[in-house]
């Protein structure tokens, strides 16, 4: 990392740290301490929930703040009492604003004279949980984020793809890293009554972009022999969430554990696991997915640009509930072909996936950030008339190749995934 000055950094727009439920997090987790670790002051602004506030983190200053519980005001709630507070102490010289949701903000945080890189995270407007009008909402953020940031985090090449497209703007590719597990151990794996390789395993939020019915629905359609483990719960998608149970309660191959906060437990569950099912969609570079892979799960994955971006030549892809019922049974077939899937996706995370890496990436953008560079008022703001066309290997809930865009209108702001 570079030996230039110290600098002041904000973290906004998460849930905080410790990291417990989602990508962002463990990303602010994982970059803010090594930020700390090479001189720099990071804070970091924590919402108000269940666990013990804490002064300091891993180095990172936490300040804890309340929130609207809601699916629709969560986020911005939070983040606009964080920039109140940051306007109200010491300038930082660069914030990172986690979620294009919150870039309406962005010109408030930009008036104390600080620096802002917006990571824009994925293509928000295309997840069903949010109504036409929280879509719309996303579409004008995007162009917010695109017209008031100095820069534009992109954790994905085709996420960067679109911004391109779309605005004609660059983004700054720094992608997830993920912790590369070499010797898992299996001991607590007996507490839920399961042997290493053998049960099939999915974790996720349970939204429709996630695509958990169709790994479920999949597996009840299939002569599978072990277990499905399903891990993951939704705080806002009660009606989703009971289809599914609805579908495990069916069949008594299938297990339902809710979340599972016990991250040591969690990562035994990846690494000892015959398959990972992973049916994420429109996020990006999705950090579940590099957890299982640094834990050498072999991956069966939702039939996606982004996916295929991150598991290169190595994942096996789905689409229908019948493709995943003909792997999950092949799996089973052939566990040593399995396993060694599993290593090669290990040694993909290691070499490409490395937090380090992606901190320093991190801390060179702050440093020109703090001596001046910005893409404001770059082409800002004004849209590709021509649909942007669906990337090879994208798949849609949508039969149209160019995607079909909400009209503008002023919406109130959703929550991040």
């Amino acid at each position: 990392m570079s030996e230039t000055r110290p600098l002041r950094i904000a973290m906004v727009g998460t849930r905080g740290v410790p990291a417990a439920y989602s990508g962002f997090e463990t990303a602010v987790e994982e970059i803010g301490q090594r930020l700390v670790a090479q001189g720099h002051t990071v804070t970091v602004y924590c919402r108000i929930g269940k666990v013990e506030k804490l002064k300091s983190f891993l180095g990172m200053k936490l300040v804890y703040l309340p929130a609207v519980k809601s699916k629709t005001m969560e986020t911005l709630s939070h983040t606009a009492l964080s920039v109140l507070h940051m306007l109200f102490t010491r300038r930082h010289d660069v914030a990172f604003v986690f979620n294009a949701a919150n870039s309406p903000l962005v010109p408030v945080i930009r008036a104390k004279r600080t620096a802002v890189a917006v990571h824009v995270d994925g293509l928000e407007w295309k997840r069903d949980k949010w109504s036409n009008t929280g879509k719309r909402y996303y579409r004008i953020a995007e162009e917010l984020a695109v017209r008031h940031a100095d820069a534009l985090i992109a954790d994905a090449a085709g996420i960067a793809d679109y911004y391109d497209h779309e605005f004609g703007i660059d983004t700054e590719l720094l992608s997830y890293g993920s912790k590369v597990i070499r010797e898992p151990a299996s001991d607590r794996l007996a507490e839920l009554g399961l042997e290493s390789g053998k049960y099939h395993l999915v974790v996720a939020r349970f939204e429709p972009e996630n695509h958990v019915d169709v790994i479920v629905d999949g597996y009840t359609k299939s002569d599978a022999t072990l277990p499905l483990i399903v891990v993951g719960s939704a705080p806002y998608s009660a009606a989703y969430t009971e289809r599914i149970a609805a579908v495990a309660a069916s069949d008594d191959r299938i297990r339902m554990l809710g979340g599972v906060w016990d991250q040591e437990q969690l990562n035994q569950l990846y690494a000892n696991a015959l398959t990972y099912s992973h049916g994420h969609s429109v996020g990006g570079t999705n950090p579940s997915l590099l957890r299982a892979m640094g834990a050498g799960a072999a991956v069966l994955a939702w039939d996606v640009v982004f996916n295929r971006e991150v598991l290169g030549d190595d994942g096996e892809f789905f689409a229908t509930p019948e493709d995943l019922a003909a792997l999950v049974l092949a799996a089973e077939s052939d566990p040593e072909r399995m396993r060694a899937t599993g290593d090669r996706l290990r040694d993909r995370a290691e070499e490409f996936y490395d937090w380090d890496a992606v901190s320093a990436g991190y801390e060179e953008l702050a440093h020109r950030l703090a001596k001046g560079y910005s893409t404001h008022g770059v082409s800002r703001g004004t849209r590709n008339p021509t649909p942007w066309q669906v990337p090879t290997g994208y798949r849609t809930n949508t039969p149209q190749a160019a995607v079909e865009l909400p009209a503008r209108e002023d919406v109130p702001v959703g929550e991040e995934k």
